[in-house]
């Protein structure tokens, strides 16, 4: 399992939150009791699933990470670098020849300064897409979900806020939480 916080709902209630070997607990003793649950990574709203076979010593036993298996093959390994193919144009090559450090020194500065000024924009994109998984599946049917997606979607804070209010507590209260990165600036309340 590589998720590193997630949280469960049985119904329309918070059951657990933080780490799986606490959500499993929560979600074991829910699933034992007959109640149906939900559980979602906290990064992207993913579901997750736990193999509930056994006992709860079973159940936590099976989220103990595996040994990595060691990958040996070219590159730089210690230094973690992968070597990968390039496929760019004889100017391309003639220009990334003629850069100080060369080809890899370039493209790599390069996908850096990329990532830093996508860092921004792809925080918001993925706040709000998270945010939409959790609501389709847990709030498609609430009163004020059309209007709640479509201001998620247009950053309006106040609109999405008003339009969630109807939503049982727990729901709702994670649904902020998923949509926090996704308002204009990343700000939030207030904008």
């Amino acid at each position: 399992m590589t998720t590193a916080a997630c949280t469960a709902f049985a119904g329309d209630r918070l059951i657990a939150s933080g780490a799986p070997s606490v959500v499993a607990a929560a979600v074991k003793a829910a699933h034992d009791a007959g109640e149906a649950v939900l559980v979602f990574d906290d990064a992207d709203a993913r579901p997750v699933e736990f193999d509930l076979r056994g006992d709860l010593e079973a159940v936590l036993g099976r989220l103990a990470p595996s040994e990595p298996v060691e990958k040996r093959g070219p590159g730089r390994p210690r230094l973690g670098v992968t070597a990968r193919e390039v496929t760019l144009l004889p100017r391309h090559w003639d220009w990334l020849a003629a850069q100080p450090g060369g080809a890899s020194v370039a493209l790599r500065k390069l996908v850096e300064n990329a990532l830093r000024d996508a860092e921004g924009p792809d925080r918001v994109r993925a706040s709000r897409e998270a945010a939409y998984r959790f609501m389709t599946a847990m709030a498609g049917d609430q009163p004020g979900y059309e209007e709640a997606t479509r201001m998620l979607f247009a950053g309006d804070w106040a609109a999405f806020d008003a339009a969630i209010e109807a939503w049982p507590s727990d729901v709702a209260d994670y649904a902020r939480r998923l949509a926090e990165g996704g308002w204009r600036n990343g700000q939030g309340r207030g904008v």
